[in-house]
């Protein structure tokens, strides 16, 4: 069990945890252990957001998400319907609850930031103000016609947009997006293949009209929403898309046996730690927050794991979109396939065992595997 001792550098307590226990609060907040969740708002309000993602190799990335929660009663296209109906807004690739808008607002009223702006920010800055006609446009049509995809509003900007990256030249999409920081306009719904083809609208036709919270205030409610979701968490640290997701002095402080540094925890989960969860199998999203953050699931979760899909082919160990396997409380392998909607099919390519498996831990992942195919409404198939 977890136990305090005396923090020697602070004169704090601090909760020390063993490398088990630490996994078991991290999979326990992740909603991935114990009583199956029921409402899938409930289920994104918890984890504070799904991330948005167009990547359809095996399905879109929310839907995997909810699924490993939710189990079959997550039906596919239900996050688009929940957006349909203002449940779920989208804000930075993020499907969140629509009235946790109200955390973001005072940071769109302040855009392009409250503090000393650096040298990039007063770039947008500059960006924006020399191509305020182009941006004044864009609001006219999205009031008249609205919504609209991006490439059915008018390109006038006066100053194209420079970038050493795929950005480049790309005026429209990048003036939409700083809008969306600006609170000016949001995506309102998402069509195509996996929602790659956004439908823009101005903000105030799909977000809940919630007044801002102070920025000091929203920022520490974020803060604590991160830690209620994650368990155990840094006091600092960003995601790959830059946003923040430490805790600050969030918890309680908390050491992990075999693992340098300091962590946070969330004292909510400290009961029961010695509660083995039962075995049943999850295939998860590679872009699930539990295993996101790579530094964190070895640390944490003692898994090795890495998104292969922009590797080239002979480079990639596992797969180009290898779903991580969680069977109650480990991380124990990857499963590479592929869905082939054209030939109404789940091509299973490997099964990867981090370690050898009996044969009924291979004949369980094997069962799951065929449960998602009869998800996805495919037959499955062995390649």
């Amino acid at each position: 069990m977890a136990v305090s001792v005396a923090w020697p550098r602070v004169g704090r307590v601090v909760i020390e945890l063993t490398r088990d226990e630490a996994r078991r609060i991290a999979v326990r907040a992740q909603l991935l252990a114990g009583a199956v969740p029921a409402d899938p708002v409930d289920v994104v309000r918890h984890l504070t957001h799904v991330q948005v993602d167009v990547t359809t190799i095996v399905a879109s990335s929310a839907d995997l998400v909810m699924r490993a929660r939710l189990r079959d009663d997550h039906v596919p296209g239900e996050l688009e319907r929940l957006r349909e109906e203002r449940e779920l807004v989208e804000l930075q690739m993020r499907l969140r609850p629509a009235e946790d808008i109200a955390l973001y607002r005072a940071e769109m009223d302040a855009w392009p930031g409250a503090h000393e702006l650096k040298d990039w920010e007063v770039g947008l800055q500059r960006w924006i103000e020399a191509n305020d006609a182009c941006r004044e446009d864009i609001l006219q049509r999205l009031r008249s016609e609205g919504p609209l995809p991006p490439s059915e509003l008018p390109d006038t900007c006066a100053v194209p947009w420079r970038s050493s990256g795929w950005t480049e030249g790309k005026n429209i999409g990048r003036m939409l997006n700083l809008m969306a920081q600006r609170g000016e306009v949001a995506v309102s719904s998402r069509e195509g293949n996996g929602g790659k083809d956004a439908l823009w609208d101005l903000a105030d036709r799909v977000y809940p009209d919630v007044p801002a919270l102070p920025l000091p205030e929203a920022l520490e409610e974020r803060a604590r929403r991160r830690l209620v979701a994650a368990g155990i968490e840094r006091a600092s640290r960003k995601d790959g898309y830059g946003e923040q997701q430490g805790v600050s002095d969030l918890g309680e402080p908390a050491v992990v046996a075999g693992v340098r540094g300091k962590w946070r925890v969330d004292p909510t989960y400290l009961d029961g730690l010695d509660v083995v969860p039962d075995d049943r199998v999850s295939l998860l999203s590679p872009l699930d927050r539990l295993v996101f953050e790579r530094k964190r699931t070895e640390e944490l979760l003692e898994f090795e794991y890495l998104l292969e899909m922009y590797k080239p082919k002979d480079k990639r160990r596992w797969g180009v979109w290898a779903m991580p396997v969680l069977r109650g409380d480990r991380l124990i392998g990857k499963v590479d396939a592929t869905a082939d909607r054209e030939r109404g099919v789940l091509q299973l390519h490997a099964i990867h065992e981090d370690e050898p498996w009996d044969g009924g831990v291979r004949g369980e992942v094997e069962a799951e595997v065929a449960s998602l195919a009869g998800w996805l409404d495919l037959y499955l198939e062995r390649v």
